[in-house]
């Protein structure tokens, strides 16, 4: 029978779930900034797709 020494060690060295956790911090970082700027230019972006659709008709 295994220690439970043995079986801690072997738990604290498993970093998978670690891992997916920060694979999803870091997209839920990467998506937050991604709609700061889309709020950023959105108006901006906006105002140039009226301004083509005016001069195209």
């Amino acid at each position: 029978m295994k220690s439970i020494r043995t079986l801690t060690s072997k738990y604290v060295r498993n970093e998978n779930g670690a891992t997916a956790i920060e694979y999803g911090l870091i997209a839920a970082l990467v998506s937050i900034a991604a709609l700061t700027a889309f709020q950023a230019i959105g108006p901006r972006l906006l105002a140039t797709f009226n301004n083509v659709s005016t001069g195209l008709q």
